[in-house]
This record gives structure tokens, sequence and C-alpha cells, in this order.
């Protein structure tokens, strides 16, 4: 799986920045919208729940500054972002793309990986937007921000594994398209993206838990906004994880992409 994916890195490479450059190829504002859309998205969550439900974060209570529940939620967008953006597009990657499917010598694998670039790069563009809040809020920002990779590990090996499973399942099953845009809105509710794990029953913290972005969500907000370093036990645990399902997704679609010609 690495090394298909290291020697064919160059065409990976051209593949995204086509794909980034495509998507806003015509538009007045070009890669600007990346950018502007997720600010759009973040002041208008930020109305609702901070200042319509006067919605609060941790135990600052009435005292908390609007710029501090900015940040957290910044952040739970972003990393929502990865896996929604990648849940929306991996179901049609493949069927998107014919001319490639029916070459035999095409490598197929790397398809479902430009859907999980394109998403990094857009999360890349908004990390520079929400350090520049923060440099600008707090007039400084936590050296701890450079282990973020780390943190970002089991996301990216998530990503991979969804690209790779649902990219093949969007082939054969059409509804995938439809189940996802369902089961991305679920994820953005059951991931602690407009609430601390904190704020939850005792009782369900265990639950939320069993959900990977809620950790990689929370370890962000810690090595971005609160200058802590990670949990290194559940970093370890989650990457392991991380890696055996995106080895499962790879298995799965290697073994079923012998049937995309007769479908597509």
């Amino acid at each position: 799986m690495l090394l298909g994916t290291w020697q064919q890195r160059q065409l990976l490479g051209s593949l995204i920045r086509r794909d980034v450059q495509g998507r806003y190829r015509g538009s007045l504002l070009g890669l600007s919208w990346a950018i502007v859309h997720p600010l759009i998205l973040l002041g208008l969550y930020t109305f609702v729940f901070a200042i319509v439900f006067k919605a609060r974060w941790g135990s600052l209570g009435s005292g908390e500054p609007r710029t501090h529940f900015t940040q957290m939620l910044f952040v739970g967008m972003i990393v929502h972002g990865v896996i929604g953006e990648v849940l929306q597009r991996a179901p049609g990657v493949i069927i998107a793309q014919p001319n490639f499917v029916k070459k035999v010598v095409f490598p197929l694998q790397i398809l479902p990986l430009v859907a999980v670039g394109s998403a990094l790069i857009h999360a890349s563009i908004s990390l520079a937007v929400l350090v520049f809040i923060l440099a600008l809020a707090n007039q400084s920002v936590h050296w701890t921000l450079v282990l973020l990779p780390f943190v970002w590990t089991p996301l990216v090996l998530f990503a991979c594994g969804i690209a790779w499973l649902f990219g093949s399942v969007g082939v054969f099953v059409r509804d995938t398209s439809q189940m996802v845009a369902m089961l991305t809105t679920i994820l953005l509710f059951a991931s602690p993206v407009f609430y601390p794990i904190s704020a939850l029953p005792v009782s369900l913290q265990p639950w939320l838990a069993l959900n990977p972005l809620a950790w990689i969500i929370e370890q962000s907000r810690a090595v971005l906004i609160a200058g802590r370093l990670p949990d290194l036990t559940g970093l370890i645990v989650w990457t392991l994880v991380s890696t055996g399902f995106s080895i499962l997704g790879f298995i799965w679609f290697q073994k079923t992409r012998q049937g995309f010609a007769d479908v597509v």
C-alpha cells in the first residue's frame, strides 16, 4: 500500500493539483473560496450557538470571550471537514473516471487518494487562517502546534481507508452518495464540534470516545489552543486502529477493482 502510493506520488500530486484547480476554474474568487466558505460557516455557527443560544465553552461561564468559542468551534469544523469532504466525494471518484478504469495499467488505487489530498489542502488553508486568528486574538501561538501532524496521522489514515472503501462501494451501489450525505451530518453532531466532551452526561462520554474524530478534535484543540502536549497513549492506540482500518479499506478496494470495468 505504502510502496505503491510512493511510486505514484508524482502522478498523485498532479491529479490533486488538477482537482483543486478544476474546482475553482472560472470562478471569480478562485482559490479564495477555500477561505471564504469556511469563514462564512464559522460566522453562521458562532452566531447561532454563541449569540442566539448563548453557548459557552468550558468552565469560564459568562465571562468567556466569544472568540474562545469561535476558535474551539473552528478546530472542530476543520477536522470534521476533512472526513466530511472525503465521505462526500469518495463514492464518485471511480465513476467519474471511466477512461482510467478501462486502462489496465492505470493505478486505480490512487484515485480515491485524490479526494484525501484535496481535502487536506483545503484543511491546510483553513488551519493557516486559524493560526492567524489565534495570533491576532492571543498575541501569540503555542509552540505545540508543530505537533499537529502527529495528532492528524490517524485522521489521514482514516480518510484513506474511507476513500478506498466508499470509492469501491460507490461503483456497485449508486445509493452510497445519498447515504454518506446523511452520515456526514450525523458525524457533525456526533463529534465534539459544537461542544466539548465534558458537556455530555458522564454516562455518554465513553460512547462518544469511541468516535475517532472525538479524540482527534480534542487533541487538535489541545495543541493549537491550549498549548498542551497530545495524549501519547491515545495517539498510539488511534494510530494503530486507523492503520488497520486503512489497510482493510485498501485490501477491499484491490479485491473489488476487477469488477469496476463491468459496471462503470
